[in-house]
């Protein structure tokens, strides 16, 4: 049987764990379900200089062993479970994962990325016989011998830093031109000054070779053509990262990348459905950026839910017929409407109730009733509509709503 949750979160990278912060601080009953070790990418990154006010630490791990405890003090919980599809009923969202099912009536998916492998002979015949893509996981397996890093970013250039404390060697093969990195200023200076990191430029990793473990890599020179042979005892490759969207591509709408499209408040395209950090489609993919991700959709995760309970008190749970207004803020003819209505209610106020309803904030109802445009007048009962005016409302046309209402 199914345990009901307000909020469960697919991911327990930063972004995950900081909505789980937010959301159950927020008093809401919050479920991080992660398939691995809490912490994602972050936990393996050994050097962690660029998150606000924690460069002395600058250990990722232990900043999502605090991430981790922050959420588990205001009552978060966790589950070891990969979530295999996300599906909805009846307004809420049911998750079916390998070991169990979970129903809440929001998801944030902060599910983050893996990374992208080159696709090249030996790659996948080798790996974990010296092709890697944890350096904090690996480098001590590589003590006093030589390796190649695959890849000219962040990531390849702190790794390869981080490599050569161990390593006699390290060799970071670049597709740009001498001198020229991806990865920021500072980062970039510090491994050109290295003594035991060096460069092969305008160049790419076309092949692994090895019997028993890596022996060697071919790299071709984009500019000639060449091919050249480099020993090497370990690859590690760092050429982006994949989101791990494959179970969702038949309820959301992906990038051509897999990533999740959103808005700013981390809004999908199906409500109450909600994506935060590296799994997003975004200029940026930091931990800090992760972490205000996961801040604003926990924020709009708890809307979300406080909209719902709204809309089944006010509409659902109501006996007896129901006007409803939807008007905008932006829309000077539904703002002129407002009193005209309520006035009409007043005088009629045996016959039915009447409720304003501000399409920006109540987005939910909105759409439970397809409304697009404002003004619109509604006369419901419950969930059923039973007549709909839009545009010019006139008395004529309220009175014609009455009549429906006494006849209910």
């Amino acid at each position: 049987m199914e345990k009901n949750y307000d909020v469960i979160i697919i991911g327990a990278g930063p972004a995950g764990l900081s909505a789980g912060i937010y959301a159950s601080r927020a008093g809401l009953e919050t479920l991080i379900i992660e398939k691995k070790i809490p912490g994602g990418q972050a936990a393996i990154t050994e050097h962690l200089e660029n998150y606000p006010g924690y460069f002395q630490q600058g250990n990722g791990a232990e900043l999502m062993k605090r991430m981790k405890d922050h959420a588990t003090h205001y009552g978060c919980l966790f589950a070891r479970d990969e979530v295999l599809s996300l599906e909805l009923q009846d307004g809420l969202k049911l998750l079916r994962g390998k070991k169990h099912n979970y129903v809440s009536r929001a998801v944030i998916v902060a599910v983050g990325s893996k990374p992208r492998e080159l696709g090249v002979p030996g790659e996948k015949e080798l790996s974990g016989k010296g092709v890697s893509y944890c350096a904090t996981c690996d480098a001590d397996l590589f003590q006093d011998l030589e390796l190649v890093v695959v890849g000219s970013g962040n990531a390849a250039v702190e790794e390869a830093i981080y490599l050569a404390r161990f390593a006699a060697r390290v060799t970071i093969v670049s597709v740009h031109n001498s001198g020229n990195l991806d990865a920021e200023g500072i980062t970039s200076e510090r491994a050109m000054k290295h003594p035991r990191i060096e460069f092969i430029w305008e160049s790419v990793v076309d092949e692994i070779t090895g019997e028993e473990s890596v022996e060697a890599v071919a790299v071709k020179n984009l500019k000639t053509g060449n091919r050249d042979r480099v020993k090497a005892d370990g690859v590690f490759i760092y050429v982006g990262s994949v989101p791990q969207t494959g179970f969702l591509q038949s309820v959301l709408e992906l990038s051509h990348s897999g990533h999740i499209e959103t808005d700013e408040k981390m809004e999908t395209g199906l409500l109450g459905v909600f994506a935060a950090g590296d799994v997003r489609r975004k200029p940026v993919r930091q931990v800090v950026t992760a972490a205000a991700d996961g801040a604003v959709a926990a924020v709009a995760a708890e809307k979300h839910i406080r909209q719902h309970n709204y809309y089944r008190q006010q509409i659902q749970d109501r006996k007896g017929p129901l006007v409803l207004l939807f008007w905008s803020p932006l829309n000077q003819d539904s703002i002129d409407l407002i009193p005209v209505v309520e006035e009409f209610a007043r005088e009629h106020s045996n016959k039915f109730d009447f409720l304003k309803v501000c399409v920006d904030r109540e987005r939910l109802i909105s759409e439970k009733f397809n409304v697009e445009t404002v003004p619109q007048l509604l006369l419901v009962n419950r969930e059923d509509v039973l007549t709909r005016a839009s545009g010019e409302i006139s008395p004529s046309r309220m009175e014609d709503i009455l009549t429906i209402a006494r006849r209910e």
